[in-house]
């Protein structure tokens, strides 16, 4: 899922637990022990950056809104997914025990698929059912051009019948066999469990009255467009956000109590939630700022419980991952806590582009943009130690056993301005007033006309110096191989809207990068699969399908591997240093940990006097 990682964030079960152990053993400092008495009650107030604020509240979101910051932040702490993945820890394995389902059982060789509810209910009453679970899978079926996180051959095409032995049991029987370890990571985690009220064309109609649930592809769908239509509709209006008769019935452990569109929301608990733990805070609140700075100057003046340190702030790290030894906070009464990112980060290159979107169809030409991205100064100097190289589209950081061999150290693409500019100059390029041109087609590459010149516009995700940073180390390596670029800033919610395939007029657009919290099997299907719908760029390559597609049907650490292997060498988007970021708990504030994953479990926080 795509995610703005504000820059200090920076094929077996087994492997994952691994991972997680891995992770657990560099928290660093924790909230999690009190010499104070835990009280019921109180407000945590959580900053966020402006541009990162949650701007879409129907959970079926479609990829302009295809953020963790919707799904993660927002959505998940009002509508509980089929399955939660990680928890309140540093894990990234499945979550039964948080989930609103048992976990899946596979017969059949892995072409049947049962899915047993555990009957939770919604907070109108409803109970949470198989119904609530074929609503969503037939939304999909007729709207899963409006679905980001589409896969080609994906969920629900890989589905070739639905049937319900019982209110609380729905099956799946699929097209044919596949890995329960995918298909449970990458494909089940996509369902979000919607209730009868939402089953609807008018406001008020009563539930399950739209048709959707018993819908077909008899009548093409039409019950269930017009009740996507019907939905989506409501969801433009984030003035009715915490009014709405809709999005008031919610399953999970909170209950929006208020939403500003500058990112201000309040959030009540559910006294409904049928979830184990229930919430020991009584409201959530965010509290957005302008940019990191403001909001390391508002949580140093106690105005937020939660906050992130930006690096410039922090003493520079050095040695293993971790908080710093030096607390800057620690005068203020905070806290600090690690914040690990389970994705990797990059800049997406436009295929459809008319005039450069031939030339970044080259893998030298993306090899060569590569080549200049010097990340370890990036990780030392701009990051302060809190950074780390970004070697192809499996993490890095938690250690886990999905790293190929071609990712460990600096990659297969170190930092060279002269092997970028031979890259070049061996493919028609010349340089002509400094900038390279492409003086030899033939050798430039299929489509790539004479006499382009390589004046490319990068846009950035605004608010972050480091991120204006890099990119001012970046444009000054580029020009060094002949490379002119010119940058410009934006909010991110606004370069997701504009990174779409649909869109051909971007070039390159960098909005921080990918968190595997939706799919946490990290294959990349969603990305790099031609057609994937938050495949912004068009990324197409045959040979990356095939390996993608044998990651799904397989549990084989090699076949992963072979995957992996060549995502870091055809280097589909380009590749920039990672980090991890280093967070402000007020030390009031107890178990507050954050996931890999990007979801964040308020129902285990509490005061304590």
């Amino acid at each position: 899922m795509r995610v703005r990682k504000p820059k200090l964030r920076l094929a077996a079960v087994a492997a994952l637990a691994a991972l997680a152990v891995v992770a657990a053993g560099c928290t660093g400092s924790s909230t999690t022990t009190s010499s104070g008495k835990p009280v019921k009650g109180g407000t945590v107030t959580f900053g966020l950056v402006a541009g990162t604020t949650p701007n879409y509240i129907f959970p079926f979101r479609p990829l302009t809104y295809f953020s963790v910051y919707n799904a993660q932040y927002f959505e998940y702490l009002l509508y509980r997914p089929l399955y939660v993945f990680g928890g309140n820890n540093q894990s990234v394995t499945v979550n039964y025990s948080l989930s609103p389902a048992d976990a899946p059982v596979y017969t059949n060789g892995g072409k049947t698929v049962t899915i047993n509810l555990k009957g939770w209910k919604w907070s109108n009453g409803e109970t949470m059912d198989a119904k609530d679970v074929v609503f969503w899978l037939h939304m999909m079926d007729a709207d899963l051009s409006n679905w980001g996180g589409a896969l080609p051959g994906g969920i629900p095409t890989n589905i070739s019948s639905i049937s319900t032995a019982s209110a609380n049991q729905v099956t799946l029987h699929l097209t044919k066999a596949y890995s329960s370890l995918w298909y449970t990571y990458n494909e089940l985690s996509q369902i979000t469990p919607m209730p009868m009220a939402w089953d609807v064309t008018t406001m008020g109609a009563a539930p399950g009255s739209g048709g959707c649930t018993t819908d077909s592809s008899a009548d093409h769908w039409a019950k269930c467009k017009a009740v996507y239509n019907f939905l989506a509709g409501q969801a433009k209006d984030s003035s009715t956000y915490a009014s709405s008769p809709i999005w008031s019935v919610v399953s999970g452990p909170f209950k929006l109590t208020s939403y500003n569109s500058s990112g201000a929301d309040t959030f009540a608990v559910n006294p409904k939630y049928s979830g184990s733990p229930k919430p020991r805070i009584s409201t959530l609140k965010y509290v957005p700022y302008t940019s990191q700075t403001t909001e390391y100057t508002g949580v140093s003046s106690g105005q937020a419980d939660i906050g992130q340190i930006p690096p410039q702030d922090l003493p520079e790290k050095t040695g293993s991952p971790g908080v710093p030894s030096t607390n800057p906070l620690a005068s203020a009464g905070y806290n600090l806590e690690p914040f690990y990112d389970f994705g990797f980060d990059y800049y997406v290159v436009n295929w459809g582009n008319a005039t450069y979107g031939p030339v970044f169809k080259q893998l030298y030409f993306r090899q060569a943009l590569e080549y200049l991205v010097d990340q370890s100064q990036m990780a030392t100097t701009i990051y302060r130690g809190y950074g780390y190289p970004t070697t192809g589209a499996v993490p890095t950081l938690p250690a886990n056993k999905w790293i190929p061999a071609v990712q460990h150290g600096d990659g297969p693409y170190p930092f060279s301005i002269p092997k970028a500019k031979s890259l070049l100059t061996s493919h028609g390029w010349s340089e002509v007033g400094g900038v390279m041109t492409c003086t030899d087609p033939a050798k430039c590459g299929s489509g790539v006309a004479k006499g382009v010149k390589l004046n490319l516009n990068i846009i950035y995700t605004s608010g972050v110096p480091a991120f204006t940073s890099e990119m001012a180390v970046y444009k000054s390596d580029a020009a060094k191989a002949g490379i002119s670029l010119s940058v410009s800033p934006q909010s991110f919610n606004s370069i997701i809207g504009e990174t779409v395939p649909s869109n051909h007029s971007w070039e390159i657009g960098m909005y921080g990068g990918w968190s595997y919290g939706l799919a946490p099997e990290p294959t990349g299907g969603q990305l790099f699969t031609t057609g994937a719908g938050a495949n912004g760029g068009q990324y197409s390559d045959a040979t990356m399908n095939k390996l993608i597609d044998e990651t799904e049907t397989s549990s084989s650490l090699s076949v992963f591997h072979d995957y992996a292997t060549y995502a870091a060498q055809q280097v589909p988007f380009v590749y920039m240093p990672n980090t991890y970021e280093i967070m402000g708990v007020k030390n009031n504030l107890h178990d507050v940990v954050f996931s890999p994953l990007y979801w964040i479990f308020p129902e285990y926080w509490y005061f304590s006097k």
